[in-house]
């Protein structure tokens, strides 16, 4: 049993995305759950914002508001998001509506602006780097998202017909409630109900494990989303390995700006690891359905890079 929790421990990330991968496999493959697929549908509609708001409250929990201050590789992460994307808006106004292979520059693109992981917290305080200064870059992508994506997306699907201000909101709401509401929770709890907030504070690993359980439900829907699109499996590759390019540049850059500010962990994951249920939702709203397969891939290639990364520095760590 011993071996099992700490196989368990060490390759959480890798487990997870197995489990939801050939756990969704076999629920559709079930029959007689056909009755409560549509509950099953709703309770993890519910679920999710449980789950991320748990483990945002517990890194949260971690951070002191004195400590949430903008630093310069903050300015330069947000310049490349914005040129990046400027540039493959740029492109695709240039390709024609009708080439098969437009949708790897969308998927491409909703990758690059989609603002940081409301959990990538959890995985730079695993890796050691400052979960302040990334919280820092959290707030300040997702205030870049909420304004960029309603205002270039539209040019790249001018049919669909969503007005800036209610797009806008509608990003508003969905990010910035998640967002906030733990970090201000965490905030009340410090001054207000110290002992809670020292309970939060011993439960060291429980909000990785709660990463676990949504990356899990993410890489299911992922699969769903693989399975169901009405492209040719060539144009699905070719979204996917638009997202794998879009993660290598992002991790790279993010950790070579980083490094100039003795930041390199925190930059990296800033940069790389993104939010991807928001940039599938973002994906169907704004843009081809099927590009929502760059997203969903991203989040698959995201998190082999941190696994690669966690089982490097728990070697490294052991060795010490």
């Amino acid at each position: 049993m011993g071996v099992i929790i700490r196989f368990l421990k060490n390759w959480t990330l890798p487990v997870a995305m197995a489990v939801g991968a050939l756990g969704y496999l076999i629920y559709i493959r079930l029959s007689f759950l056909d009755p409560i697929r549509p509950f099953a549908s709703s309770f993890v509609e519910v679920l999710m914002p449980l789950l991320i708001f748990s483990q945002l409250l517990l890194t949260f929990c971690k951070v002191s508001p004195r400590e949430l201050v903008p630093n310069a590789w903050h300015g330069w992460l947000l310049l490349f998001q914005v040129v990046f994307c400027v540039a493959l808006v740029a492109l695709l106004l240039w390709v024609p509506m009708n080439v098969e292979y437009r949708e790897v520059f969308e998927g491409a693109m909703v990758c690059v602006i989609c603002p940081t992981a409301t959990a990538a917290a959890v995985i730079t305080g695993k890796l050691g780097g400052s979960a302040s200064s990334l919280t820092t870059y959290t707030l300040l992508s997702n205030l870049l998202a909420a304004v960029a994506v309603p205002l270039l997306f539209p040019l790249v699907e001018p049919h669909v017909e969503v007005s800036f201000f209610s797009a806008f909101l509608t990003i508003l709401s969905r990010v910035f409630p998640l967002l906030l509401c733990p970090f201000i929770l965490a905030c009340l709890l410090r001054t207000l109900w110290p002992k809670a907030h020292r309970f939060l504070l011993g439960l060291k690993d429980m909000a990785f494990y709660l990463w676990g359980v949504s990356l899990a439900i993410v890489t299911a829907q992922t699969v769903s989303s693989l399975l169901y699109s009405d492209t040719t499996w060539q144009v699905e590759i070719g979204i996917a390995l638009g997202g794998l390019v879009a993660c290598v540049i992002q991790f790279y850059l993010g950790k070579r700006v980083g490094s100039r500010y003795h930041d390199r962990i925190s930059a990296g994951q800033a940069l790389g690891q993104k939010n991807t249920v928001l940039a599938i939702w973002m994906a169907y709203t704004y843009l081809n359905p099927v590009a929502s397969v760059g997203p969903g891939s991203y989040v698959l290639w995201q998190n082999m890079f941190n696994s690669w990364q966690l089982w490097k520095k728990q070697k490294n760590d052991g060795q010490s």
